[in-house]
């Protein structure tokens, strides 16, 4: 029953796969339980309120739970969904603070619904049938590069120099130039022996990984002196349970921002500009390559159930804004699922359960430090990166837009500004040479979108 309508065997692959798949997902995105109650508790709203960080915990396990297990049963895809990282940041530490929580919560709920009448009247799905296949493939790579710089970041390998160093280098090699700590060869340990399993396709090599790197960080915490992990220490918890409370579900207020004295009707619009652009190419990117990475794309180069998928990922949206876990959205981290072999919407039923049971066991289910789970994010960025040999690097007016939408992705720490950066190239670059007629013209709307959003401080100044 279950491989006749996930299409398993017919998308090569079994239940056990999948399985492997949903578990690898999960641990690669469970730190969305820890990092989501920092980012949105540290901040407080206009009037000085802050959100619980135990009710943050329990409406972001909520949200992940109940929208991955809808993605995968309505879009059979691999593709989990939790709170999004940079949109909880913009929720946070720029629209907070003009208003109450509230009325910053109802804002993306706002979003969210937008975002599903785009996808209703067809128009999010013929902007992603109107990119060309090659700048499909460099969105991509992009992302393959951009997810194993996020796994090298998180786990501590490479670090921003502070500002006082006086250096036009950005990063660097550890926290000092250097690699010091135990955490540090825990992650050394991760990716050589992820390299090394993938290297000798050993069924489950993310996943074996994982655990595997999480037991050793759990030995060498109880032996040795470590100052600090970052966010999850790798220590048996205190209690393995702990009681959910859904105190901050359904507390939002849909046109309360409108009503905030001082804020004004054209700043809020912006607001909602900035959110839906970014949610709309962000979740354009994850789809597509996590949807190539997984052999999934037509000849055409078409995601299966596209319709389907953005609204459900429109919906999480709505769904992350009236539990107060802001907007929700597709997981880049699910191509760590795919890495193991997913290829349907059965492993969602899986990172959904975990996240289900996360509700309860947060305390044991996030004992996996960064350190373990990046190693997993580097080696998808490797499987993404190996499509750029489809991209024909002799025509400019390809290799050029391709190459900026790569390079933009990680150098920015940003999808969407990668997404941006190759749709204007590509424009600009086809009217330069006399074929601006080949260019659809949902990519002409498109780039001029990216274009108010690339200068939304002089346009912000120019509305006063």
């Amino acid at each position: 029953m279950f491989d006749r309508y996930f299409r398993i065997s017919e998308r090569g692959s079994t239940i056990g796969r999948e399985i492997r798949g949903g578990f690898a997902t999960f641990f690669t995105m469970a730190y969305i339980l820890v990092l989501n109650p920092i980012i949105l508790g540290s901040a407080k709203d206009r009037y000085g309120e802050a959100l619980d960080p135990v009710q943050l915990t329990t409406a972001t396990a909520l949200v992940a739970a109940v929208m991955t297990v809808v993605m995968g049963v309505g879009g059979n895809l691999p593709l989990a969904l939790a709170a999004g990282l940079g949109l909880n940041a913009v929720v946070a530490f720029q629209i907070a603070p003009l208003m109450s929580w509230d009325d910053a919560m109802g804002l993306i709920v706002l979003e969210g619904l937008l975002i599903c009448v785009l996808v209703v009247t067809g128009l999010r799905e013929a902007v992603m049938h109107a990119i060309p296949q090659p700048l499909k493939q460099a969105i991509s790579v992009g992302i393959g590069l951009f997810i194993a710089f996020i796994g090298f970041v998180d786990a501590g390998f490479v670090s921003r120099i502070p500002d006082a160093a006086n250096t036009t280098v950005p990063v660097q090699l550890g926290g000092t130039g250097t690699l010091t700590g135990w955490p540090i060869l825990v992650f050394c340990l991760g990716v050589l022996l992820t390299v090394a399993l993938l290297a000798r396709k050993v069924r489950g090599a993310i996943l074996i990984s994982i655990v595997t790197t999480t037991l050793v960080a759990m030995a060498i915490n109880a032996a040795a002196d470590v100052q600090s992990w970052g966010l999850t220490t790798p220590e048996w918890p205190d209690k393995v349970v702990d009681t959910p409370d859904f105190g901050l579900l359904g507390q939002f207020s849909l046109f309360g921002a409108f009503d905030e004295p001082g804020v004004g009707v054209i700043t809020v619009v912006l607001l909602v500009f900035t959110l839906i652009l970014s949610d709309f190419f962000d979740t354009m990117g994850t789809v597509v390559g996590v949807s190539a990475e997984a052999g999934l794309l037509d000849q055409e180069g078409k995601v299966p159930n596209l319709g389907r998928v953005l609204l459900i990922d429109g919906a999480a949206a709505v769904a992350g804004g009236a539990s107060s876990a802001s907007s929700a959205t597709s997981y880049i981290e699910s191509a760590a699922g795919v890495g193991e072999g997913a290829r349907t919407g059965f492993a969602n039923l899986v990172t959904g359960g975990l996240f289900a049971l996360a509700l309860l066991f947060t305390p044991l289910l996030t004992i996996v430090p960064l350190q373990a789970a990046a190693p997993a994010l580097v080696a998808v960025g490797f499987l993404m990166m190996t499509q750029v040999k489809y991209i024909d690097w002799d025509r400019f007016d390809i290799a050029i837009p391709a190459f900026l939408t790569i390079a933009v992705m990680p150098f920015t720490y940003s999808i969407t500004n990668g997404i941006g950066a190759g749709f204007l190239a590509y424009v600009v670059i086809k009217t330069a040479l006399g074929k601006a007629k080949e260019v659809h013209w949902l990519l002409w709307g498109a780039s001029a979108l990216f274009l108010v959003y690339f200068a939304i401080d002089p346009v912000k100044q120019l509305l006063a």
